[in-house]
């Protein structure tokens, strides 16, 4: 990080440690992180708070709950040794599979020079042999059939748009398109959860697995309720190649939507694919969207859906900020439904 030589906006800081200015807050929320004020009452981060700062980030990285990083702050660093074993057992995975491309590469440029041709293709073989081919098919009704297609296929894929957009049915269309997708709709959310419950005691290996999941998103402030235990046991079912989710905020209020998000974050680039429809601007914050994420957008009209650049100035970004709301706003207009009236 670079040398803080003078009190730093709050947007400035940000930028250095490379999260959020909503990260920043959500520190000092939970007591992790105390920056100055200005004699105004803005906040000031000096470069106590800036190192302060900078620890929580790579804490966080390392996959520790808010919780845990405070513990480890505080000196008790019980949970740093099976976190860096995981941490080290990841990276050793990601220098192997860069070897390997580096060696296909080699080997690519070794055939170039003795003069075989080599096309688009197998420059993208060669750099991403385990990456999916694009997802493409006709688009449903409301739509005319008119081609869809993501050029890649990402851990996470939030999907958004206006009441009636068309984007449940986009969804639908996705994981009938991509082998072995499941399709987790709010019908998890029926009896209270009582269908989920009964699946954990029935499968002791996806309760063991929701519990971890639990545990972490708890002491990271998540409210533990029956809307996010049938979500989490829908997510942590194995077997589907990708998951595709509806409306993942249901029923979750704002602390454990911003748990949520952080650990779906942390899964890392080869976690199983998630999509996801979200309306909120806790789960799909664009201040927040990294590489490994897409976002894309069903515009009012039924123009095409279509992929949006999370940065101000991309077509559609504005349009996709618009449908988006904070959790208490979403609360109250859950279960409304778009009514198209007939005209006379």
């Amino acid at each position: 990080m670079e040398a803080v030589t003078a009190y730093l906006k709050p947007s400035e800081a940000a930028r250095r440690l490379g999260i959020s200015v909503k990260a920043l807050r959500l520190y000092e929320q939970h007591g992790l992180l105390s920056p100055s004020r200005t004699a105004a009452g803005w906040r000031a981060y000096g470069a106590e708070a800036m190192a302060r700062a900078e620890r929580l980030v790579a804490l966080r990285a390392l996959g520790l709950s808010l919780a845990q990083v405070g513990r480890v702050l505080q000196g008790e660093g019980g949970d740093l040794e099976p976190l860096l074993a995981c941490h080290e057992a990841a990276l050793e995975a990601r220098a192997a599979a860069l070897k390997q491309t580096l060696e296909r590469v080699r080997g690519l440029r070794g055939e170039l020079r003795e003069g075989r041709e080599a096309t688009l293709e197998d420059v993208v073989a060669v750099l991403s042999p385990g990456a999916r081919r694009p997802v493409s098919f006709p688009l449903p009704w409301p739509w005319a059939g008119e081609p869809f297609e993501l050029p890649d296929v990402r851990p996470l894929t939030h999907i958004t748009g206006p009441l009636g957009s068309g984007k449940t049915r986009l969804a639908g269309a996705i994981a009938a398109a991509l082998p072995g997708t499941a399709f987790l709709g709010l019908d998890r959310l029926t009896d209270g959860g009582a269908v989920a419950r009964a699946r954990l005691a029935a499968d002791l290996g996806l309760k063991n697995r929701v519990e971890q999941a639990l545990a972490w998103l708890v002491e990271d402030g998540a409210s533990e309720t029956a809307a996010l235990v049938a979500l989490l046991a829908g997510m942590e079912t194995q077997g589907p190649a990708a998951l595709v989710v509806d409306m993942i905020e249901e029923g979750l209020d704002r602390a454990t939507q911003q748990a949520l998000i952080a650990w779906l974050r942390r899964r890392g680039p080869g976690a199983r694919p998630l999509f996801f429809l979200t309306r909120s601007d806790v789960i799909l914050d664009l201040e927040a969207v990294g590489p490994d994420e897409t976002l894309v957008f069903c515009p009012a009209n039924h123009a095409p859906p279509f992929c949006v650049a999370p940065f101000r100035g991309a077509p559609g970004f504005e349009a996709l900020a618009s449908c988006l709301a904070p959790p208490e706003v979403r609360a109250r207009t859950a279960g409304t439904i778009a009514v198209r009236t007939a005209a006379f």
